[in-house]
């Protein structure tokens, strides 16, 4: 049933009356705030800001996380179904979930930062390992970038906003970081989804379709300082965890692939928190994936 706008002045009525002890005038009301969907939201706010009453605010910032849950799963499932191919908005729509009021332009200037860095002392004639040096130095030693290992499984290593600024994340925040810078200038790095692991591939030009193993250089490891390795070390990993070597343990994955790993890698550490509220909201996201979740 669709409902008429409502004014600030009865937004603000309905809110005064969060308060209602009885369960059902309460819903009702909630259920109206919620359909507002954002422009309800600094509303909500300022009328948290100014009550002293535990139980009104507590029911506002509800709402709030409710209405903001909501948005990001509509932007999550446009992104899934028309813009995949940007992975960087992918990876600010995931650290939206923890900061919905998350200044992106700081994200993309930080990255724009550290290009620039790299773009002076990089150039064409140089060879592949001697870009990856560049790019290693320029990271790892100059700016401090390194892997989360004494805090591997805090959720904070998942948000692309928080590697960038803490300097520290998992494999998969680092590996999109690094691989993000690559792309922009010009470099053929892609992600690679690993059994409880994620490395970079340096592909011998842009993949515009699926490469197969002649096509790799190399191999990169963000999370250990830019480690370069090579297919026999992979095979080597992929033996000790007892696998079946497959294609995608060597090959260059998905966009959505690496979100979706994002996704899962954020449940699993909020499951060791014991925060069962934010896994049931994580599984909710990771199956707006269909098939290939």
């Amino acid at each position: 049933m669709e409902h008429e706008p409502l004014k600030d002045n009865e937004i603000k009525a309905l809110i005064s009356l969060l308060d209602d002890t009885d369960r059902e005038v309460y819903h009702h009301i909630e259920e109206r705030l919620l359909s507002l969907g954002r422009e309800a939201i600094p509303i909500l706010e300022n009328a948290w800001s100014n009550s002293f009453d535990a139980l009104l605010q507590q029911r506002i910032e509800l709402i709030v996380h409710k209405i903001q849950f909501d948005s990001l799963k509509e932007d999550l499932k446009l992104w899934i179904h028309t813009q995949s191919d940007n992975l960087l908005e992918g990876a600010v729509l995931i650290a939206r979930y923890q900061y919905p009021d998350l200044d992106e332009q700081q994200v993309y200037e930080s990255l724009n930062k550290l290009k620039r860095e790299i773009w002076l002392e990089i150039n064409e004639n140089m060879t592949a390992l001697e870009q990856i040096n560049v790019i290693n130095h320029i990271l790892f030693a100059r700016n401090g970038f390194s892997g989360n290992t004494t805090n591997y499984h805090s959720p904070t290593n998942s948000f692309i906003n928080t590697a960038l600024e803490s300097k520290k994340g998992n494999p998969l925040s680092l590996g999109i970081i690094y691989m993000l810078l690559c792309q922009q200038l010009g470099l053929s790095v892609y992600g690679v989804n690993l059994p409880e692991h994620f490395v970079l591939a340096y592909l011998d030009k842009p993949s515009d379709t699926n490469p197969d193993m002649s096509r790799v250089l190399f191999y990169v490891n963000a999370f250990s300082k830019g480690t370069v390795f090579g297919k026999s070390d992979v095979d080597d990993f992929i033996r000790k965890l007892n696998l079946e070597p497959k294609d995608e343990y060597y090959l260059p994955c998905s966009h959505t692939d690496m979100i979706l790993r994002m996704l899962r890698n954020l449940a699993m550490s909020f499951q060791k928190l014991g925060d069962i509220e934010r896994v049931k909201e994580l599984n909710t996201l990771i199956g707006l994936f269909g098939k290939s979740a």
